[in-house]
C-alpha cells in the first residue's frame, strides 16, 4: 500500500492521512459497527499492515471472509474508487497465510491439554457452578499429586471417576466430594464432547512460536487465520480458547516494554463471547489479561457489533479506536451510539454522536494514540481498501494454502501419550501387588529377612495395608502401594535402630 510509512500503518483519509503507529499498537484497539458497515475490511486492511511491518497476526474468521488474504488482490471497482478516493495508487499484494481449524477441518488442527487450559477457564467451558469447580480443583490437584497427566477429555473422565472411588479418603483432605457432582462434571463433559471439544483437547498442543512466524524472503509476518465458522456453534469453548491463547502468550513470552512495533497482534472477532456471562473471575482474569501482556509485545484487537459488549474495565484498556456507523433504532441502541461517542476525544469540527448514525459503508470515526500515549482527536475518515484478494476463497485454494503450510505434518496427526487414562487402567489390570519382595523391600542382611515380614505385617495392620479379598478399586490400589512404600520405610529405619544397637553393645 503506497500510503504506508516507516512505523506506522496506513488506515485511510480524513481531511489528512490517518495512521496507526506501530510503536503504540500493543496498547491494544477497537473496532465496532453494526453489521455490514466495513468491519471486516477495517480488519483485513489493519491485518495487512502488520504483516508489512513483519509483525505475526492471529485472526479469528467468522464468516469466511478473510480467507482471501492468502490470496492476491484484485482490482474491482470499488477498490480503485476507493483509492482514487483517498488518493493513493493500488497494488495488489500477497501475503503469508496459515490456516488453523479447532476441528482440523478447514486448517491445522489447534490442540491443547487439559492441564494447560486449567481449572479456572475448564469450569467456565463446562458452565459449572461453585460447588463443581470446587470438585474440579481437587481433581486437578490429586492428579497433580499423584504424577497423573491431564492430556484429553479421556484422561479427566478418568481422574473425575478415580476422585468418585475415593471420595470417603479426599473429603477429609479437600472437603466434601459428592458422587452426585462428579457426576454432574461428568455430564457436562459429554455435552463439550458432542459439541466437538475431544478434537481439541490433546496433542500435540499448539506451540505459541508457530503463531509468531516471520516469512524469511519478504520478512512480512505470517498472518494465522482461525476458520471459526463452526466454532460459534460452540460459544464457549470458542470464548475459552481466546483466553487460554492470551494465557499462554502472557506466561511464555519474555517482558518488552513498549517494542518498536509488536511482537505479535491478535484480532477477536465476536468479542462478546469473550464477556456473556461470565463470572466474575473469568472477567477479572481478562482484563488481567488484557492490562498486562502489552508489555510482552502483544496487541489485542476486540471487533464486535456494539462498544457495549466490552466491560468498561477492558475498554479502558483498548487505545486505538476504529467506530464504523451504528444504528439507533432503539434505546439500548441509543445507549450504545453515547457510549461510543464518550470514548473519543473530542473533535471541535464534529458532532461525534451524530456523524456515528451517518457513516456510509467503508467510513468510520477513526482515533489512535500519538507521541506519548494520548489519543488523538477523532477524525471521520474513509477506510483504504485491503491489497489482497477481498471475500472467501473456494476449498480448493484453501486446500492448496494448507498444503503448502510451514506446518504442515506437525500438528495433523493426534499423539495420544500415556496419561492418566492408561495410568490408571494400568493399575486397575494389575491387581493386588505380588507378595515376592521387591528391590526396595529385600535386604542382604539375616536379620532383615527374619524380622522384616512381622513387622512389615503389623505396620500393615496399623496403616490398612492387609490383603484384601476380590479385585480392588483403583483407590485401594493406590492407598495400598503407599501403606507398602511407607511400611518398607519404616520397616528398614526400625531394623537399622536393632542392628545398630546390637553392634554398640
Amino acid at each position: 500500500m503506497s500510503g504506508d510509512i516507516d512505523g506506522k500503518i496506513y488506515l485511510g483519509r480524513s481531511d489528512k492521512p490517518e495512521y496507526l503507529t506501530l510503536k503504540l499498537a500493543n496498547r491494544h484497539g477497537l473496532a465496532t459497527g453494526a453489521t455490514g458497515t466495513g468491519k471486516t475490511v477495517t480488519l483485513q486492511t489493519l491485518a495487512e499492515g502488520f504483516s508489512r511491518a513483519g509483525v505475526p497476526v492471529f485472526a479469528a474468521d467468522i464468516k469466511g471472509d478473510l480467507s482471501g488474504i492468502a490470496m492476491p488482490g484484485e482490482g474491482q471497482d470499488w477498490i480503485l474508487k476507493r483509492c482514487a478516493e483517498i488518493g493513493i495508487d493500488y497494488v495488489p499484494d500477497e501475503f503469508p497465510v496459515i490456516f488453523w481449524d479447532l476441528f482440523g477441518e478447514q486448517g491445522h488442527p489447534v490442540r491443547a491439554t487439559v492441564s494447560e487450559m486449567g481449572p479456572l477457564l475448564l469450569a467456565r467451558l463446562l458452565n459449572l457452578n461453585e460447588v463443581q469447580e470446587g470438585v474440579l480443583n481437587v481433581v486437578f490437584r490429586v492428579a497433580d499429586e499423584q504424577g497423573l497427566l491431564l492430556l484429553d477429555l479421556k484422561d479427566l473422565r478418568a481422574m473425575l471417576a478415580f476422585v468418585a472411588e475415593n471420595a470417603g479418603k479426599l473429603t477429609t483432605t479437600y472437603g466434601n466430594v459428592s458422587a452426585a457432582t462428579v457426576g454432574a462434571i461428568q455430564r457436562q463433559l459429554l455435552v463439550l464432547e458432542n459439541q466437538g471439544a475431544d478434537k481439541f483437547f490433546g496433542e500435540p498442543a499448539l506451540k505459541i512460536t508457530d503463531l509468531m512466524r516471520v516469512e524469511p524472503r519478504s520478512g512480512y509476518g505470517t498472518i494465522s487465520i482461525l476458520a471459526a465458522d463452526k466454532l460459534m456453534g460452540a460459544p464457549q469453548l470458542y470464548a475459552s480458547f481466546l483466553l487460554w491463547l492470551l494465557s499462554e502468550l502472557f506466561e511464555e513470552l519474555p517482558e518488552v516494554g513498549d517494542p518498536d512495533k509488536p511482537k505479535v497482534v491478535f484480532f477477536f472477532d465476536e468479542a462478546h463471547l469473550l464477556f456473556d456471562d461470565a463470572p466474575k473471575a473469568l472477567l477479572q482474569k481478562i482484563e488481567q489479561v488484557v492490562r498486562l501482556i502489552r508489555s510482552k509485545g502483544v496487541g489485542v484487537y476486540f471487533v464486535t457489533q456494539n462498544p457495549l459488549d466490552v466491560p468498561e474495565s477492558v475498554l479502558a484498556q483498548l487505545g486505538n479506536r476504529v467506530q464504523h456507523a451504528l444504528r439507533a433504532f432503539t434505546p439500548r441502541d441509543q445507549k450504545a451510539v453515547k457510549s461510543a461517542a464518550d470514548t473519543f476525544r473530542p473533535n471541535p469540527k464534529l458532532d461525534t454522536a451524530r456523524v456515528i448514525t451517518e457513516l456510509g459503508k467503508g467510513e468510520a470515526l477513526v482515533s489512535t494514540l500519538e507521541g506519548n500515549g494520548t489519543p488523538s482527536m477523532v477524525e471521520r475518515t474513509l477506510i483504504a481498501p485491503p491489497t489482497g484478494r477481498v471475500g472467501p476463497i473456494t476449498p480448493e485454494l484453501r486446500r492448496v494454502a494448507i498444503e503448502r503450510s510451514p506446518v504442515r505434518g506437525v500438528y495433523d496427526e493426534t499423539l495420544d501419550a500415556e496419561s492418566a487414562y492408561e495410568m490408571l487402567a494400568k493399575r486397575a489390570s494389575e491387581g493386588p501387588a505380588p507378595e515376592t519382595p521387591t528391590p526396595e523391600t529385600s535386604s542382604p542382611t539375616q536379620a532383615d529377612a527374619a524380622g522384616g515380614g512381622w513387622i512389615s505385617d503389623v505396620l500393615g495392620g496399623l496403616f490398612g495395608g492387609g490383603r484384601t479379598r476380590g479385585r480392588m478399586t483403583i483407590g485401594e490400589q493406590v492407598t495400598r502401594q503407599v501403606t507398602r512404600e511407607v511400611t518398607n520405610q519404616i520397616t528398614k529405619a526400625i531394623l537399622r535402630n536393632v542392628l545398630g544397637g546390637a553392634r554398640r553393645r
